[in-house]
């Protein structure tokens, strides 16, 4: 709903980075630890390619995140909703990393043919060739790196796009760029979520290419998505922090980032308990052996983890409009969730590669930390070079006058 005009400071002072912005560092900082954490997960790959896995689960992790901010874009644009205009650059900041996620992905491809078991058929049980064969016209390594250049021209194309108009808006002021960004919207929306489907179906799900799942693509936008919220209120307070967008960014448009979180959170606990209670009522052997294996020694542990914290403590944490509209406890509740979204990842591909229980080691801290760095340096970059508030989008009044 939205409230009474208010007038704001628009001056570069309040929508510009300061001097002193811990920002202006992180792409230098970010570089760094980009260079030696990804350096080292390959120098530890492993016989068994365990750091290609890791790696493969980081990349995953903050890719979500991108695409996410892809998708925040263009579903606003397609509702034509406003409160979330004042945010909108920050997400344009995270999804504007996309084309760089085409190079990034060059360590998976490395360490391919320790991931997925299909790329080396000579290596498959022979019980599982009658299989193998009739999902080889789709699993095979041609059509897997040509899928997966499509994905990436999709993807880049579409985030050049939103954000090259709006930044570019900000200097003209010119509202067909509104109009254009909306046109596009709805068929960038269906691109987006067939490129993004069919990649989690490739780069995670084909990992246990026995098993199947329809809605396995979802899963993985929906985790994302919420993550995309919570890393965004975590950026939004961080910069309020520093004494910026004073008046743009305040406790009404956190609470509803906070929804949004909160929104998320659920959808993606629907549509994973609609997968496990299925496969569960129809008891096909070749179905449940993916969650037998999440319920072997220590992954147990994990598995009950991920019902509790991505949801069941969350939902009464966050359902309060009083703990969504305190900066500190929205802040604990994003940054809860960013860690479960990575837990959800991080269940979902390294049982393939720890058998006997899940393991936590420098390997993973190092793909982590490799692929962050890399992820955050681009987002530092971009929020130099930009505003950090569409200043000149014809919906930021309303915007600035929302209420819950």
């Amino acid at each position: 709903m939205g409230g009474h005009a208010k007038t704001v400071d628009l001056s570069d002072a309040n929508v510009q980075l300061p001097e002193s912005s811990i920002w202006r560092k992180v792409p230098m900082i970010g570089g760094a630890l980009a260079v030696v954490g990804i350096g080292g997960t390959l120098a530890l790959a492993g016989d068994h390619g365990e750091g290609y896995f890791a790696y493969l689960t980081a990349y995953l992790y903050f890719l979500s995140i991108a695409l996410g901010a892809l998708f925040f874009s263009m579903i606003f644009f397609l509702t034509r909703s406003s409160w979330n205009v004042t945010m909108r650059r920050i997400t344009e900041n995270f999804m504007i990393t996309l084309p760089a996620f085409a190079l990034l992905f060059i360590p998976v491809a490395l360490g391919a043919k320790n991931i997925f078991e299909w790329m080396t058929p000579e290596q498959i049980e022979p019980f599982y060739m009658p299989l193998y064969e009739t999902k080889a016209p789709y699993l095979n390594t041609p059509f897997f790196y040509a899928r997966a250049a499509v994905y990436f021209v999709i993807w880049s194309g579409l985030s050049w796009f939103f954000w090259s108009s709006s930044t570019k808006q900000d200097e003209s002021g010119d509202v067909s760029v509104t109009r254009r960004l909306q046109a596009m919207a709805a068929p960038g929306i269906a691109l987006g979520a067939l490129s993004l489907t069919f990649a989690a179906f490739d780069w995670n799900m084909s990992i246990d290419w026995h098993w199947f799942s329809t809605i396995y693509g979802v899963i993985y936008f929906a985790g994302g998505f919420m993550a995309c919220f919570a890393l965004l209120a975590v950026v939004a307070m961080q910069l309020k922090g520093e004494g910026v967008v004073k008046g743009i960014i305040e406790t009404e448009q956190l609470h509803g980032a906070g929804k949004m979180m909160f929104g998320m959170m659920c959808f993606w606990a629907y549509v994973s308990f609609s997968q496990l209670i299925l496969i569960w009522y129809a008891n096909i052997p070749e179905e449940t052996l993916w969650y037998a294996h999440r319920m072997e020694g220590s992954w147990t542990y994990v598995s009950i983890l991920l019902g509790i914290g991505h949801f069941g403590l969350p939902f009464f944490f966050l359902m309060s409009k009083h703990i969504k509209r305190n900066p500190k406890t929205l802040l604990i509740g994003a940054v809860w969730l960013l860690a479960m979204h990575y837990v959800d990842i991080y269940w979902m591909i390294m049982p393939n590669v720890y058998h006997e229980g899940a393991s936590f080691g420098l390997v993973e801290v190092l793909s982590f930390v490799g692929v962050g760095g890399a992820f955050f340096a681009l987002v530092g970059l971009a929020m130099q070079r930009n505003k950090l508030v569409p200043v000149k989008d014809p919906r930021l009044p309303e915007s600035l006058a929302f209420e819950n």
